[in-house]
């Protein structure tokens, strides 16, 4: 399906808004304020002389600002992959669609492509942008100008080539993310570690609790970012092959409900 580029780029942006929105929301009313009381805990824990056990907190974990970026930019990709999904499953609908209703033995000559073209031409503006129609189309246009099924063949794998092609282009953006998201907490495996080493001090008179907290930031941040970095890559790798099927489906159909009622007298 054809897509309008300025659609397409206010729908990442707004999903991108919503993202940020949503994730800073349950940063700031949840995980920071149960972290922040965990450590306070610890603290006072070890001001006081007591011994106390490190807890391993999901809220620890994932509180640091790397990690939120993480989730936010988790949440857009998401996003971008469920509009993408979707619009390859209402194109999939049509593969079980009798578009151009050819009876069995009917053979259908280049005069006669004007007749099967209309019900194709009477479809929704959205509907005749999908792949299926559009290939339906090109190749009726390609038979009645030329009478030549090769041509027909050809031009039928030109159209479904073109938009396999497109399809794997609108997918630099997640694999932008894919790849943002492991920088990210690399990122904060560097912050953390040049924290940890400023206050080298510190644990050699006893407080340790900053030294821990630094290096908690240093390996939870690359943590979290890999987990999530190979979450989004499954969807997208399910995204890809729902995508070449489509594409292949396409080919098949085209193959089955048209080529092979072609006829030159």
């Amino acid at each position: 399906m054809k897509h309008n580029p300025i659609s397409d780029f206010l729908y990442q942006l707004f999903a991108l808004i919503i993202a940020i929105i949503i994730v800073h929301a349950v940063y700031i009313t949840i995980v920071r304020p149960n972290a922040n009381a965990i450590l306070a805990e610890q603290r006072i824990q070890q001001e006081e002389g007591r011994g106390y056990e490190v807890k391993r907190s999901v809220f620890i974990v994932i509180k640091d600002f790397e990690q939120e970026a993480c989730f936010i930019l988790a949440l857009w990709a998401m996003a971008i992959i469920g509009l993408k999904t979707k619009i390859a499953l209402h194109e999939r609908r049509l593969l079980t669609q009798s578009l151009l209703k050819v009876a069995p033995g009917t053979s259908i000559l280049p005069e006669d492509t004007r007749q099967y073209a209309r019900p194709l031409q009477a479809l929704s503006h959205e509907e005749r942008e999908y792949l299926l129609p559009r290939a339906l189309l090109a190749a009726l246009q390609r038979f009645g100008s030329t009478a030549d099924i090769q041509d027909v063949s050809s031009a039928i794998k030109e159209v479904c080539d073109t938009e396999s092609d497109r399809l794997d282009a609108e997918l630099s953006m997640i694999r932008y993310i894919i790849w943002a998201i492991p920088s990210i907490g690399f990122i904060g495996t560097v912050r953390g570690i040049g924290e940890a080493l400023g206050q080298a001090h510190r644990a050699v008179e006893g407080d340790i609790v900053g030294v821990t907290v630094s290096l908690g930031v240093a390996f939870n941040s690359t943590f979290i970012a890999l987990i999530i970095s190979i979450f989004i890559m499954f969807l997208m790798h399910q995204l890809q092959l729902m995508q070449e099927r489509l594409v292949l489906d396409t080919q098949h159909y085209c193959d089955v409900n048209l080529l092979r009622h072609l006829q030159v007298r």
